[in-house]
């Protein structure tokens, strides 16, 4: 099938117009064997209910394209089984796509995108962008939640000058930052161009604009800043605790020295050194 056919078999499917839902909902998504008519490999996107397509990314998220509540629901049931580290609540976004007409995609700001024709290849690079936005999203929430929690930590140290909390709540903590810093530059690879621009590099300017609309980097470039604020606060607070504990030592130690010069002098005054 040529790029052109292809193309309009989507379109006929999806219509002029269609709705691209994203879905974060795992830690991972195992798309080994995964049974459907594949359009893509990597990403995996697969023909999905009457006349949907589903694009599931393995850092778990998927984006599932005209499809209806119902279909979406089966779709979900079926990648249950295959969902790493499922989430509580699922992080989501969606965008209207619609067949521009024009000689170039556009993406107005708020509006919907409009491609120039519904091939796969920039379903996947709009697909791409919508999963790396609330991959984001979900990220975002998280490192908010750590801060939240290193607010009570910064406030005692700035009213008392010390804090009575635990080494093991801050370890959580710094564990929680790297965590979220791995997601980002390891699994989701926010930074990285899509693959479909390998074999598509016409595409470009379209996933430029998309990055733009759902400011990707800004975004990424904020949640870095975050994660070394985290990281040095909590770092910092440990290595506080790290010192208290060791003053502790070396008072026990200054009391056992005293109590040792104590009962020598009480063998020497009292027992008459016997």
């Amino acid at each position: 099938m040529t790029a052109s056919s292809e193309a309009s078999s989507i379109a006929a499917g999806l219509g002029p117009r269609t709705t691209a839902h994203a879905l974060h909902v795992g830690d991972r998504i195992n798309t080994a064997n995964f049974e459907g008519d594949a359009l893509s490999a990597v990403p995996l996107a697969v023909r999905s209910g009457e006349a949907g397509i589903a694009v599931l990314f393995r850092y778990g998220v998927a984006v599932l394209i005209g499809l209806s509540a119902t279909e979406e629901t089966a779709l979900l049931d079926r990648l249950s089984p295959r969902i790493e580290g499922r989430l509580a609540r699922f992080e989501e976004e969606t965008a209207t796509i619609e067949l521009g007409g024009g000689a170039e995609d556009q993406v107005p700001v708020g509006g919907p995108v409009q491609l120039r024709d519904m091939s796969a290849a920039r379903l996947l690079v709009v697909s791409d962008v919508l999963a790396k936005s609330v991959a984001l999203a979900h990220d975002e929430r998280e490192v908010a939640r750590v801060l939240e929690v290193i607010d009570p930590f910064a406030k005692e140290l700035a009213e008392h000058g010390r804090t009575g909390r635990r080494r093991t709540a801050l370890l959580k903590l710094i564990g929680n930052a790297l965590l979220v810093q791995h997601r980002v530059s390891g699994r989701v690879a926010i930074a990285e161009k899509p693959d479909a621009l390998w074999d598509r590099p016409d595409l470009e300017r379209l996933y430029a604009r998309l990055e733009d609309e759902y400011e990707l980097h800004e975004r990424l470039e904020a949640l870095n800043a975050k994660i070394e604020v985290i990281a040095k606060t909590a770092t910092t607070l440990a290595d506080i605790i790290d010192t208290r504990r060791s003053l502790r030592v070396e008072l026990v130690v200054v009391l056992l020295i005293a109590f040792e010069i104590v009962m020598t002098l009480y063998q020497i005054f009292f027992t008459g050194g016997h």
